[in-house]
């Protein structure tokens, strides 16, 4: 047992309804403990700016980290915005807020400006925050602490019984929470997500520095409150499922005419893409090209319950992309700004396949010893880089530079730097 686990199986707060039990009969060791009911209660839905205004007040005055969790309705909703705020913090208790009647949760965010906030997969659910007007500057992501301590499964309801010995009712995590108004148990779901987090943080501190891991940790957690928003993708059509069945330039034309149709037609509607039209059936018209309308609703996605006008929409989508001119159409492929697949290595350049070959093993064998994911312990881009175009000076200093600026951190540096130095040193076969 981790200190982690020992520290959590003395906890009062393993109980099924919000309070120790009181009747004298014990858990068995090891027993995981559903937990059933939020301690104070499942919270009313905060909706609306007077109530807010409470809220924000509370938290403000609270102490200690914030616990943060959000719901989007992935599947069935255009985009990724936040439906269900939750927060809890000592002296607080839990907040259920819903970010469509209270659409500015900046206040919020103002009062929690220097308060470490609790996140489990923090980067899934800071663009919706940041969108609300929630942008942490400190925060402690649970799962990535699992990873770097070398936890088999880092799933919050995984966490939640391996650290602290309970069992998360995971039941509503994919409904659709654009739904109003939101049903109670899933209510208690949201309010049960946040109700142990801080626990959660707290045990995985100090297992983390009992590992000597904590430094670490808290450098990347500051590189994800420090990371700008992501880039909008390029060409977001190109990520269609099966497009590598598409081969020929106007196929890929009419990928592209049919995903933008889509897009708009769900952004109008909001509703998800996939609801409006299937990737399959992208695919499966871009591979037909078909001329008439007649063909088109012979192919599978387009059957007997679409009706003409949805048909003739589609149609006229193929139809463009069958009038663009050859200079018009898609290029295969998307321009390489890195180094190129690593299959390819060892035809075009088989010293740098060897290295690469050198750096995996190694950094496998380091990742063993330090208990950890790979790609948390160096990503592999940024070992593809390294091994594709190393630095004129191969040694300790000069790979160090390189990956501090493909944005390693320190100790990432510290680590992978020796095991790099050796690698870039092989000779090919």
């Amino acid at each position: 047992m981790t200190d982690a686990q020992e520290t959590a199986a003395a906890s009062s707060l393993r109980t099924t309804g919000g309070a120790p039990p009181d009747n004298g009969e014990s858990t068995a060791p090891g027993a995981p403990t559903p937990l059933l009911e939020p301690r104070e209660g499942i919270p009313p839905v905060v909706a609306d700016e007077e109530t807010l205004a409470e809220v924000v007040a509370a938290f403000a005055a609270g102490s200690g980290p914030v616990a943060v969790d959000a719901e989007r309705a992935s599947g069935y909703r255009y985009g990724q915005r936040a439906y269900l705020v939750q927060l809890r913090r000592a002296g607080a208790g839990t907040a259920l807020i819903d970010p469509v009647a209270c659409p500015d949760l900046s206040a919020l965010g103002d009062a929690l400006a220097d308060t470490e906030w609790v996140l489990h997969a923090a980067t899934q659910d800071l663009p919706c925050l940041r969108e609300i007007g929630m942008v942490p500057t400190r925060l402690f992501d649970t799962e990535l602490a699992g990873r770097l301590a070398g936890f088999p499964r880092v799933g919050l309801g995984a966490m939640v019984e391996s650290v602290l010995g309970y069992v998360l009712e995971k039941g509503h995590s994919a409904v659709d929470w654009s739904t109003r108004p939101l049903p109670e148990p899933w209510l208690r779901y949201a309010a049960l997500d946040v109700e142990l987090l801080v626990d959660l943080r707290d045990s995985l501190e100090k297992e983390l520095d009992r590992q000597g891991k904590l430094e670490w940790a808290r450098q990347e957690f500051a590189a994800i409150a420090a990371a700008p928003p992501a880039e909008p993708r390029k060409d977001p059509w190109r990520r269609t499922s099966g497009m590598h069945k598409v081969r020929r330039r106007r196929q890929l034309a009419v990928v592209r005419e049919l995903w933008q149709t889509r897009d708009r037609i769900a952004q109008r509607r909001d509703v998800s893409p996939g609801k409006v039209l299937a990737d399959a059936a992208i695919v499966e018209a871009a591979l037909a090209v078909p001329v008439t309308v007649h063909a088109l609703a012979a192919l599978n996605g387009f059957g007997h319950r679409m009706g003409r006008r949805q048909l003739d929409q589609w149609q006229a989508a193929v139809d463009r992309a069958r009038a663009l001119g050859e200079a018009q159409l898609p290029m295969p492929g998307q321009p390489v700004t890195g180094p190129p697949p690593p299959r390819a290595w060892a035809d075009k350049d088989p010293a740098a396949a060897a290295r690469l070959s050198a750096a995996r093993a190694r950094i496998s064998t380091l990742a063993e010893q330090v208990n950890m994911p790979q790609e948390n312990l160096i990503t592999p881009d940024t070992v593809r880089r390294v091994c594709w175009e190393p630095p004129a000076a191969a040694d300790a200093e000069g790979v160090a530079e390189v990956l501090v600026a493909l944005g390693a951190r320190p100790w990432q540096v510290e680590l992978v730097t020796p095991v790099l130095v050796e690698a870039l040193g092989v000779e090919a076969a």
